[in-house]
């Protein structure tokens, strides 16, 4: 895991329809002749695909255009260029906004340039708990709830929670995050009681109870490190902005304050440790707090080759 300026932050899911919807989108696209794809519908879907990506790979305004107006989500006024509305991409009415076959071929081509599967809605309900948790990380609450809802269909209750506790401990700090506040809050009491049952888990415990206010449990001194990397990699994974990150551990301490906290994160044993640190060493103001973290980075390096 790295941490860059240009990582995308984490997109909200699309809603697409089925994939013989989405084939006979393409087959009834403005194409020239020799260009319509032939086969089943997968076929159909890749060979358009594949030449859409030709199309707008030699045209890198095109392929702005299209990524702009996917991220936007915002409709676009004006003239929109003959290529994306040629390939049916956008809709043929003004403002104009991304097709169902713009919205699927962007998909594609952002998870193929920056490798983040965007979720569409629906597609998480066979998924086990931990591939549940990663694919809401991104979902506004309206949506979360919608989700869920249909990953619950035909699943008993107790058994659900059951199943999402059970991999609070395994999965990434946003994915822990989102599991906690589920259970938290969709769940009821069950959903309460199965964190309860986790409080006293080392490390993954002490981050349950600091996300949910539990007064009675607080971290013991090796566990300080490891739970505030927890809550600032949650931010980093989301793709917040590096001040906030900082700000989630820094909490309103000074300089110096800060310094010494970010000393102890080399001890907390977090995979990710590094990446947090990073952040610290590229973006925080104080150049004291920037030199405890590269020596705290250090630290980690040398920790970790006498584990391994």
């Amino acid at each position: 895991m790295s941490y860059d300026d240009d990582t995308l932050p984490l997109q909200p899911p699309i809603r697409l329809p089925d994939e013989a919807t989405l084939a006979a989108a393409v087959r009834a696209a403005p194409l020239a002749e020799e260009l319509k794809p032939a086969g089943d519908d997968a076929e159909v879907l890749t060979a358009w695909a594949d030449h859409c990506r030709e199309r707008l790979a030699a045209d890198e305004g095109l392929l702005l255009e299209l990524i702009r107006l996917f991220l936007s989500r915002e409709p676009l006024k004006g003239d929109v260029p003959e290529t994306l509305s040629g390939l049916g991409l956008v809709r043929q009415a003004e403002p104009y906004t991304l097709s169902w076959l713009g919205l699927w071929v962007a998909r594609q081509i952002i998870a193929d340039t920056t490798g983040q599967d965007i979720p569409v809605m629906g597609s998480l309900a066979e998924s086990d708990a931990a591939g549940l948790l990663h694919g809401l990380r991104s979902y506004p609450e309206s949506e979360r709830g919608e989700e869920l809802a249909g990953w619950l269909k035909g699943r008993d209750a107790d058994a659900a929670v059951t199943e999402i506790a059970s991999v609070l401990g395994t999965v990434s700090p946003l994915s822990r995050a989102v599991g906690v506040e589920l259970l938290w809050s969709d769940f009821g009491e069950e959903g309460r009681l199965a964190l309860s049952r986790l409080l006293e888990e080392p490390k993954l415990g002490a981050v349950i109870a600091a996300r949910t206010g539990r007064q009675d449990r607080q971290p013991v001194p090796e566990e300080i490190g490891w739970v505030l990397v927890d809550m600032a990699a949650a931010l980093l994974e989301f793709g917040d902005e590096a001040g906030e990150v900082i700000k989630s551990i820094a909490m309103g301490m000074n300089s110096d304050e800060q310094a010494g906290t970010i000393a102890i994160l080399a001890f907390g044993d977090h995979p990710w440790t590094g990446p947090v640190l990073r952040v610290f060493i590229d973006h925080h103001p104080d150049e004291r707090v920037a030199a405890a973290a590269r020596k705290a980075l250090r630290r980690l390096r040398g920790l970790t080759d006498l584990r391994t």
